[in-house]
């Protein structure tokens, strides 16, 4: 487990505001799962999405997110496992592909996290943040996800990344405003997936 414990320069979970929230997030709850809860339940709630409420600039980096209060999902997930892994709770990355306007193509990732719950195992926890017909909760061993796979080119990507996949990095750093990011949402075919480990999980 110790892959999904450590630092980097996107989840720099040693940061002196991510170490303090994460221990007030903590503070006086005992269970690894209240902890991840209480993680997933702050990030959902006081992280705005940035394309929801149209919010610069665009941050990738754990602690920017934090500092800014803004960011997509795939930001909102870097931040969720700095929190969990500050807290010594081991913690990942999970992805899905998604049609971008929910009729087919074009298709884009969706960014989420998975956390190791010792009673569960990994638990996939979508941060996202909630608003009309969007209600993802943490609710274990069931999950309950932002979204559901509804096309053929969709997918549930199986495997937990230690580290963000790169072109999810790649989009963020090279977009400098919301819109610029929703106009060039990154993506990867159901082919390449597999060069990452990520297995697809086909539920049509």
């Amino acid at each position: 487990m110790e892959e999904y414990l450590s630092v980097s320069n996107v989840i720099n979970w040693k940061h002196p505001e991510i170490l303090q929230l994460a221990k007030s997030i903590a503070s006086g709850l005992r269970s690894s799962e209240a902890i991840a809860k209480a993680c997933f339940k702050w990030v959902r709630d006081e992280i705005r999405h940035s394309s929801d409420y149209q919010m610069n600039p665009v941050t990738w980096i754990a602690s920017d997110v934090l500092q800014c209060k803004t960011g997509y999902c795939f930001a909102k997930s870097h931040l969720l496992a700095a929190l969990l892994r500050a807290n010594g709770i081991p913690a990942g990355f999970c992805y899905q592909r998604l049609s971008i306007d929910d009729r087919g193509a074009p298709y884009c990732l969706h960014g989420l996290n998975a956390v190791y719950l010792p009673e569960f195992g990994w638990y996939r926890i979508d941060a996202r943040g909630n608003k009309k017909d969007i209600d993802a909760q943490f609710t274990p061993p069931q999950e309950k996800l932002a979204f559901k796979i509804h096309f053929f080119e969709e997918a549930d990507f199986l495997g937990v990344l230690s580290e963000p996949l790169p072109a999810v990095i790649r989009a963020l750093q090279t977009q400098k405003t919301w819109d610029a990011v929703l106009s060039n949402l990154p993506d990867i075919s159901l082919e390449d997936a597999q060069n990452y480990g990520l297995e697809t999980k086909k539920t049509l």
